[in-house]
């Protein structure tokens, strides 16, 4: 595993394994709580849904020379019964089809059929009793033995080796339950079979009936969580199989189709018109457009030219291109963009933190109350309410075929029942996926739109903002000037000459004004001209000469007086009215003698006020901090909506922080940024929002990473967030409910007054049919507007 600081935990970059045997909210506390007691981990966190587990590590380890820090933790979860492995960086990404297999998706429907095919035996045998189906040796109790015994030895041995397992580990788990509703009603009915002397009834069908149950409900579940991976499969299927690897140079060179693995930084590929970038590259020849929209959600397409750098993923439309890579797959772009997801479903939410805790301990709970109910009913139920027995159990063959939950005739049999049924109707599969289901579904539906978030904790966090500050360059504008007007003094020089001698001499600095000098000058096909003896003069200006023209001085207009430049009354004028309205001014001098002026200014993103509008319209506070000066920042206010104590300009790093904990006052603060001097506030900040297009080092710092420029997909990311925490909140509701509700019915609260109990197979049904509510309620959150 690849080392490095991890701009989130600050130790070393975290590690993913896979976890398989997961069936609930026990299991995802019992790993976690392993895994923590581990030394060297810092934290863990584990998803039920994509049965993985993330986990930081100490830096320690690594600067000690500690050995691999990954088997241990492998060792300490097998010891529980859970099989382990790390995903490395040589398999990169796996598309979760690949993992799906891994997880013996098979094997799962053949325990399934199996069941299923001796749940249809079991059935024939309640008919041919009743006289309903012709086949009178299918009643025989002997063979309902040996269906029971098939059963639990073979589709139901997984469960219950599984349940013993995690029981004496001391994290007993939803396997635990099934295991022992099957495992007594299996023995209680042996019992009455080989000593009919007891006289109880026989009830050999209720164990097929709740592994059949038991094993179509997690089927079915399995089914719907496979929708929650949609994202991560569109995401995976932006980056193609193959490339075809150029051989050679000039038209000798020949063709060759590779793995993707298989490139590295250097090579050379072809691209054709309807395939997809395979891995992050730089055109090296021919121009094309190109869609990013599955990257970025940008609407329009990327005109690719000589030198652009191309994300993998993108999908050329027009004509054929050759592209030098720039990095391997499993560093590309679509590579980082399904880590980020997978991170963001694998690092939790603090509801579901609190979730997972009481589904911990919900399976001691149900235990306990198992165990309660069944001595209540065999020692005082049945004396209190005498009605709830069966009235002539002489009517009763003893050792018959009966059903649990219909007519017990005894105390014991009656207990044993109930017992049963709340061992299987508990459900804390429920509750462990009522919050990682919703936050798959929203983050991978987030990817689709082009927003990032890092986790489920950014996604609480985004749903509950009050307050979202601005950054003002590169965030709110694009961060790239453009020439906004000119003054040509010399009459004796052109618009098109002005901005060619400017731009020659800018072209010698990287200033960000010289950007869109030389940007300018290229639209216009003018060649840049040649430049001697250029020195730069910080903060004021550059200092050339132009071999048969003269000395040439370009800067601010104040250093080009000091330099004995003259500038006249209706210059400054000009100036004036300019830089009054947020320009930067700059004076052009050739040979001693000024001979235009120009003015430069920021972009506003065209979206910007579009997307302030929607975020107000949310109820939210919006604010605009900048270190930029006040003249600039106020008419960028305007432009947009905000005044007086919204916007604030000249502020320093540590300025910006004191504005957010100002805020914070009103309730939890988002910061939007781009630049390196972001990155404290971004992470002071509740919720850092980066724009794609910043540094890496803001990406790094923030919770939710906007890709592409569109600013309105910030409000779509808020409202996304909120609508996934709405869903978290309704799933959890549910769970609680549903357990609240049918644990009191399968203890037999309404058999006194009503006669109503839950039969151990129907607690089966309802306990699936719990677990597959959550998932699919969590799908609908991919439908909603």
């Amino acid at each position: 595993m690849a080392t490095g600081v991890d701009p989130i935990t600050g130790g070393d970059a975290p590690l993913l394994l896979e976890v398989e045997g997961m069936k609930c909210g026990g299991c995802v506390r019992a790993v976690e709580q392993r895994l923590l007691a581990q030394p060297g981990v810092r934290q863990a966190s584990v998803n039920l849904l994509t049965r993985t587990a993330w986990v930081a590590l100490d830096p320690a380890l690594s600067a000690q020379g500690q050995p691999d820090p990954v088997e241990p933790l492998i060792e300490a979860l097998a010891a529980m019964g859970y099989v382990a492995h790390q995903r490395g960086e040589q398999e990169g990404v796996l598309p979760l089809a690949e993992r799906l297999e891994q997880r013996s998706w098979w094997q799962r429907w053949r325990q399934l059929l199996v069941a299923l095919l001796l749940l249809l035996v079991s059935a024939g045998g309640h008919l041919a009793e009743a006289k309903q189906l012709p086949l009178p040796w299918l009643a025989d109790m002997r063979l309902h033995a040996v269906v029971a015994t098939l059963a639990l030895a073979l589709p139901g041995r997984p469960i219950l080796v599984a349940g013993f397992r995690s029981a004496l580990a001391g994290a007993p788990g939803m396997d635990t339950l099934v295991g022992l509703g099957m495992g007594s009603a299996y023995l209680a009915s042996l019992v009455a079979l080989l000593w009919p002397v007891v006289g109880w009834q026989c009830f050999f069908n209720e164990p097929v009936m709740l592994l059949g149950f038991v094993l179509l409900g997690r089927f079915i579940e399995e089914r719907a969580r496979l929708r929650t991976g949609d994202a991560l499969r569109e995401l995976w299927a932006l980056q193609p199989d193959e490339a075809l690897l150029l051989l050679g140079e000039g038209p000798q060179a020949s063709v060759r189709p590779v793995r993707v693995g298989a490139l590295g930084p250097g090579d050379r590929v072809r691209l054709l018109p309807g395939d997809r970038v395979p891995v992050d590259s730089r055109v090296l020849e021919g121009s094309s457009a190109l869609d990013v929209s599955s990257l970025t959600g940008e609407p329009l397409p990327l005109e690719a030219q000589p030198g652009c750098e191309l994300a993998a993923g993108s999908l050329n439309l027009q004509a054929p291109l050759v592209l030098e890579v720039l990095r391997p797959g499993r560093e590309s772009a679509v590579a980082r963009i399904i880590g980020l997801v997978e991170q963001a479903q694998a690092r939790k939410a603090p509801i579901q933190r609190l979730a997972d805790q009481l589904a911990g301990r919900f399976t001691v709970v149900v235990l306990l109350l198992a165990a309660a109910t069944f001595v209540f009913w065999w020692q005082w139920g049945t004396q209190l309410w005498p009605q709830v027995l069966a009235h002539a159990p002489s009517a009763h063959l003893h050792g018959g075929h009966r059903s649990l939950g219909m007519d017990a005739e005894t105390p014991l049999i009656l207990a044993i029942q109930l017992s049963i049924a709340v061992l299987v109707v508990a459900c804390p599969c429920a509750l462990g996926l009522a919050t990682p289901t919703a936050i798959s579904v929203g983050s991978g539906r987030a990817a689709r739109a082009g927003v990032l978030f890092r986790g489920g904790d950014g996604i609480e966090a985004a749903a509950a903002l009050r307050t979202v500050l601005f950054d003002k360059t590169g965030t709110l504008t694009v961060g790239r000037p453009r020439l906004a007007a000119l003054r040509v003094v010399d009459a004796a020089i052109s618009d098109p000459e002005l901005i060619q001698v400017a731009a020659s001499l800018e072209a010698q600095t990287r200033h960000p004004l010289a950007h869109a000098l030389v940007e300018r000058c290229h639209h216009l096909d003018l060649p840049l001209l040649p430049v001697e003896d250029c020195t730069t003069h910080p903060g004021e200006g550059l200092r050339g000469v132009l071999p048969g023209r003269g000395p040439v001085l370009v800067g601010r207009p104040e250093w080009l007086q000091a330099q004995g430049v003259a500038v006249g009354e209706p210059d400054h004028r000009w100036l004036a009215d300019h830089t009054r309205h947020g320009a930067t001014a700059v004076a052009v001098a050739l040979d001693g003698r000024l001979i235009g002026l120009l003015a430069l200014e920021d972009q506003v993103r065209p979206d910007a006020a579009q997307a302030l509008a929607q975020l107000g319209a949310m109820g939210l506070g919006l604010g605009l901090l900048s270190g930029d000066r006040q003249v600039a920042v106020e008419r960028l206010g305007v432009a947009l909506g905000l005044e007086g104590a919204q916007v604030a300009w000249g502020l320093l790093p540590q300025q910006k922080l004191e504005r957010i904990e100002a805020a914070r006052r009103r309730g939890p603060v988002a910061m939007v940024g781009d630049g390196i001097n972001d990155a404290p506030a971004l992470a002071a900040a509740d919720l850092g929002i980066a724009v794609g297009t910043g540094t890496q080092v803001a990406m790094d710092s923030a919770d939710l990473v906007v890709l592409g420029e569109r600013l309105t997909t910030i409000p779509l990311a808020l409202r996304l967030a909120r609508r996934t925490m709405a869903k978290v909140r309704q799933n959890l509701a549910w769970a609680f409910g549903y357990n609240l509700v049918v644990i009191p019915i399968a203890a037999g609260v309404l058999l006194p007054g009503f006669g109503v109990l839950l039969s151990p197979p129907l607690a089966a049904l309802l306990m699936a049919l719990s677990s597959i509510t959550v998932v699919i309620n969590a799908l609908l959150l991919g439908r909603d507007g």
